[in-house]
């Protein structure tokens, strides 16, 4: 199975600029909303918030790793494209979770062997200061529970003055990996160094995955 790994954070605090020493053949990027990446690049990238699209794209991809950048702008585009065309709220409600629910589950159970997916999104915090990632409705909070769904999820911070990643949680926030995986809860916003870490820890051949 691939391994879906989360990525939240606020606004401007280094998520998308994470990607930046990627190689264009190490990397394949969903960019949901078209934003153009914060860097000079040649990184391969397709625009589409289409859920068949890209679970279409996660599973013909040739990549080892593949991001979905802005992926919580694939409930927002959801939504804003249906809400008020639906007479049953409860039951458009639970489509719109249904599909995120089904895109993580595609990651986990269809795809290639030795694949990473990194969920981009953004963070929002609750009433009791907890943080987590930003959806909409309460089904994919209450009851799906999108960090539950991942092993790794990490979270954009600026550190000192310093751009950086968190690998454990806080207390408040949902940020962690497995023990032993990075040196340190503090470490660079280098998404590149974080795959090779990861394929490391999990002793993933650095070429291609293998097919199942």
């Amino acid at each position: 199975m691939a391994i879906p790994i989360l990525i939240i954070g606020k606004s401007g605090t280094g998520k998308s600029t994470s990607l930046r020493n990627f190689k264009k053949d190490d990397v394949g990027i969903i960019n949901v909303i078209g934003k153009p990446l914060p860097f000079q690049n040649d990184l391969k990238t397709v625009h589409t918030d289409n859920y068949r699209q890209i679970e279409n794209i996660l599973l013909k991809s040739e990549t080892d790793s593949i991001v979905i950048d802005d992926a919580g702008y694939l409930l927002t585009n959801y939504f804003m494209k249906g809400h008020r065309s639906k007479e049953d709220v409860f039951g458009f409600y639970d489509d719109l979770a249904d599909e995120f629910w089904k895109l993580i589950n595609i990651i986990t159970n269809k795809m290639s062997k030795e694949k990473l997916v990194y969920i981009i999104m953004h963070e929002e915090t609750n009433d009791i200061g907890e943080v987590k990632p930003k959806t909409i409705g309460k089904l994919l909070n209450e009851k799906v529970c999108i960090e539950g769904m991942c092993t790794i999820a990490l979270r954009t911070a600026r550190v000192n003055g310093e751009y950086k990643f968190l690998t454990q949680s806080n207390g408040l926030d949902i940020c962690k990996s497995p023990m032993g995986m990075f040196e340190s809860e503090t470490i660079d916003n280098d998404l590149k160094m974080v795959d090779d870490t990861i394929r490391k820890y999990y002793k993933f051949d650095k070429k291609k995955g293998s097919k199942e």
